[in-house]
């Protein structure tokens, strides 16, 4: 069936998908502009492990780090992979940032952490650290680690975090895994990622130490043992006689400074300047964020 077009149009009248042009007397199919889209740097990281307490024998693994997702070109994301693709956003368009909260210690068996996200984009939250009769180390974006005398690790995800320790000479409490690597020395929390997205280098998801015998160290915000994991870094926690928390993730952003975040008030975030770009650092809540 044939377009009945209006007679006499005006000039860039548009109908059923067409526009006129009065320079050329005709009708062309309408070609709306392309949507422009912003390119985002981001780093996302999940909540830390948390521990449960140490039993009769004060046998206890460090937490396991969150998850790690890290798009700046050069740096890395968790479990040894390489810079994540750019988030590529649309004015107008708006998407879900949610700050995963630390595992906790409501008992002799801990939590693991909780996830952060950035729209469709994870931070898993970091596996518990197992207690002398729990024996292995929880699931998460780094695993936790395992305690007393067992073959069998906390696994991490691949992509996001590394296995945590296991040891099978004695009673032993084991460390949790870190974004960038398994515990080097059993008792010890592996290592976390550096990143310079604020313009500071600093390690984070770092996992936690174990403890028995003897104590452990952690770093990148990972638990030295009788410690919490730092908050903000999805630490994990360190092993000890009572149970610690993981420490909570968070979610940062990296844009030109020629924009403006529309931030949901769910959200806890602080934003600084320099360099041509804005960084903005969520650091508790969940809610909506567009510009």
């Amino acid at each position: 069936m044939a377009l009945d077009f209006p007679d006499a149009p005006a000039d860039q009248e548009q109908y059923e998908g067409f526009v006129y042009s009065s320079a050329t007397g005709a009708w062309r199919v309408r070609r709306d502009p392309a949507v422009a889209l912003q390119t985002f740097d981001y780093l996302v990281i999940g909540g830390g492990g948390g521990g449960g307490q140490g039993g009769t024998l004060n046998i206890s693994g460090g937490g396991g780090a969150g998850g790690y997702q890290c798009s700046v070109t050069g740096e890395n994301s968790g479990g040894g992979f390489s810079a994540a693709p750019k988030l590529l956003l649309a004015s107008g368009n708006s998407l879900t940032v949610s700050i995963g909260a630390g595992g906790t210690t409501p008992g002799y068996v801990g939590t693991p952490g909780t996830s952060s996200y950035l729209g469709a984009i994870y931070g898993l939250g970091g596996g518990a650290a197992a207690y002398q009769d729990d024996r292995k180390g929880g699931l998460g974006g780094s695993g936790g680690g395992s305690a007393n005398n067992v073959s069998v690790f906390g696994a991490g995800v691949v992509g996001q975090g590394f296995n945590g320790a296991f040891h099978t000479a004695g009673q032993n409490g084991c460390g949790g895994g870190g974004a960038s690597g398994t515990p080097t020395t059993y008792r010890n929390g592996g290592p976390g990622v550096t990143s310079s997205i604020t313009g500071s280098a600093v390690g984070r998801a770092g996992g936690g130490a174990g403890y028995y015998p003897g104590t452990g160290t952690a770093t990148d915000g990972g638990g030295n043992t009788y410690t919490s994991g730092t908050v903000n870094t999805g630490g994990g926690c360190g092993g000890g006689t009572i149970g610690r928390n993981g420490g909570s993730g968070i979610v940062i952003l990296k844009y030109p400074d020629t924009i403006t975040l529309t931030i949901g008030p769910g959200l806890t975030s602080s934003t600084t300047s320099a360099g041509g770009f804005k960084v903005t650092e969520f650091t508790a809540g969940e809610d909506t964020v567009s510009y």
